[in-house]
């Protein structure tokens, strides 16, 4: 089997649209209840924030969505490769995946994105009881 080239990532044959759909609705019904619920176990809180509203800018290219999308998506899943309630470990993968796909998408990511997750993690802050 051909290893993938970029070109092959480019190609619409992939379906990339539909995937980009499932998505985006797994982040838009499921992301805020999840990070709330987590918020004090992850230190990535404010780059997955960023991501979030980086992902559903109108001004973000498609690819840069779907990369963010999968990322926000594999956050949210409660199955993945290191299970998030293990002490210290649960949600190095999340971290992983997430900050990879920031790295690669950073120059779609701005100030605005930041500045919003700043905002929006202060008040969840404020709002969120421990249970």
């Amino acid at each position: 089997m051909a290893p993938i080239s970029s070109a092959d990532l480019d190609s619409e044959r992939l379906g990339l649209p539909m995937v980009i759909v499932r998505n985006e609705k797994t982040v838009r019904d499921s992301f805020w209840p999840k990070l709330a619920k987590v918020l004090v176990n992850i230190p990535f809180a404010e780059d997955a924030v960023a991501a979030y509203y980086c992902a559903f800018d109108p001004k973000t290219p498609l690819k840069a969505k779907g990369v963010l999308l999968a990322a926000l998506a594999y956050f949210i899943m409660p199955i993945d490769l290191v299970p998030d309630f293990i002490a210290g470990l649960g949600f190095t993968d999340d971290m992983t995946v997430l900050i990879t796909a920031v790295s690669l998408i950073s120059s779609h990511m701005t100030d605005e994105h930041r500045d919003k997750a700043r905002t929006a993690l202060a008040r969840l802050r404020q709002d969120w009881q421990p249970a």
